[in-house]
């Protein structure tokens, strides 16, 4: 998924800046945007490019890095 930056007027008139909500695309994004914010009007949005050094892995990633470290060293 892709992560999308917007800005935007909520329904009360306040400006919000750096919501980042991942859509598989932006029309996704932005539905997910409508429901949290009802009647809020886009000012802004861009599409965040992805940065392989903060990509974490996923879960079984971690549970092979995990299991690594709980392996008995060698005998000395």
């Amino acid at each position: 998924m892709t992560k999308y930056r917007f800005r935007i007027r909520a329904r009360g008139g306040v400006i919000v800046d750096n919501i980042t909500i991942a859509g598989r695309d932006q029309a996704d994004a932005e539905r997910k945007l409508m429901q949290m914010y009802h009647a809020c009007q886009v000012l802004e949005s861009k599409a965040l490019d992805e940065d392989p050094a903060t990509d974490h892995g996923d879960m079984d990633d971690i549970l092979a890095h995990i299991s690594r470290q709980n392996q008995p060293g060698p005998l000395s």
